[in-house]
């Protein structure tokens, strides 16, 4: 359920209207809109649905939110969330452009290439420390010496970083060195490692599974949500079906239908969604026209020598050609690029 105050509603009515939820074993979360405050209830709504909430000072209605994601859903928040992370933002007109290497190898070659990531207008360098491989046998990331690198080139260029964590034993010294923490596709459905996450202060950025539907993707953010931590970003990577030309299949309808279901920003990942260097620039328009809030690409100096994913990485011309395409057509359709 969700209760909406009043316009000029204060902040004495709304704690006690929290007050009273956490009263009956109920969890508030407070929603400051641009026009209006809204209150989110969750729990056992059989203890609060029947209090006559319309006789609160400062309340306008109690509305039951229908949809089984309660938190991020549009009926909680009409307005676009817009996830700050430093002086970065996603979602509304912005749209953010994170890329990087699929592992990180070395710190040189992680440095040149978030200077050329930075250069081109790119806003944030991604890189994988530790690797979700689906043989034992492959590369696995060099853990804790790969996130001192991803700092460290953080700190020559001032570029957030965004790297995955895989176990919620990781969390604390992931969270030391990231700005924005991946829970991959193949996490999409840890659900210890959402609700650790939720307690969280950084960002997360959430993949949906590549067997899963939007609305699981949804449901894993209300885990995160309703942990606490309500800065989320999805990301549509590409779902398994049925055609082996591509690595997956991007799902380009994700976009508008997220947009509609969810207050929360998407971005796409066009390199796992494909497996192919030569159709991100195409996915990655698509996305942008589509109504993205970002995209996140894999890039590398030399492909042919990366320690994983080399098919889907682009080399530094072809990532400076990308972004002049990007920057074109976000201008024509009123987004900006941080």
């Amino acid at each position: 359920m969700m209760i909406i105050m009043k316009d000029g509603a204060t902040e004495e009515q709304i704690e006690h209207v929290v007050d009273r939820l956490e009263s009956v074993g109920a969890q508030a979360h407070v929603s400051r809109g641009k026009y209006k405050t809204v209150i989110g209830a969750i729990g056992d709504r059989e203890k609060f649905i029947t209090l006559p909430w319309e006789a609160f000072a400062g309340v306008e209605k109690a509305v039951p939110i229908l949809k089984p994601f309660k938190l991020v859903s549009r009926e909680f928040k009409p307005e676009d969330s817009i996830i700050e992370v430093g002086p970065l933002k996603v979602g509304g007109d912005q749209f953010a452009v994170m890329a990087g290497p699929c592992s990180v190898e070395t710190e040189k070659l992680l440095i040149d290439t978030a200077k050329l990531i930075k250069k081109e207008g790119g806003s944030v360098l991604r890189g994988g420390a530790f690797k979700p491989r689906t043989s034992p046998y492959s590369f696995q990331g060099l853990g804790i010496e790969g996130l001192k690198m991803l700092a460290a080139a953080r700190e020559e260029t001032g570029l957030p970083v965004v790297t995955e964590v895989m176990d919620p034993r990781d969390v604390e010294v992931v969270g030391e060195y990231a700005d924005i923490m991946q829970i991959g596709a193949r996490n999409m459905q840890n659900f210890l490692l959402l609700k650790e996450v939720g307690q969280q202060k950084k960002t997360i950025l959430l993949k949906r599974g590549f067997c899963n539907t939007i609305e699981e993707l949804l449901m894993a953010a209300e885990y995160i949500v309703s942990g606490g931590n309500s800065s989320v970003i999805l990301c549509e990577r590409g779902i398994r079906t049925f055609e082996t030309f591509t690595r997956n299949t991007l799902d380009i309808s994700a976009i508008p239908s997220v947009h509609s279901l969810s207050h929360l920003p998407i971005i796409v990942d066009p390199s796992h969604a494909s497996g192919r260097s030569e159709l991100i620039e195409s996915l990655s328009l698509a996305a942008l026209a589509a109504g993205a809030d970002g995209i996140m690409v894999e890039v590398h100096p030399k492909p042919e020598e990366a320690w994983c994913d080399g098919p889907q990485s682009l080399d530094f011309n072809g990532f400076a050609h990308l972004m002049r395409q990007v920057k074109s057509l976000a201008t024509s359709i009123g987004k900006k690029l941080d």
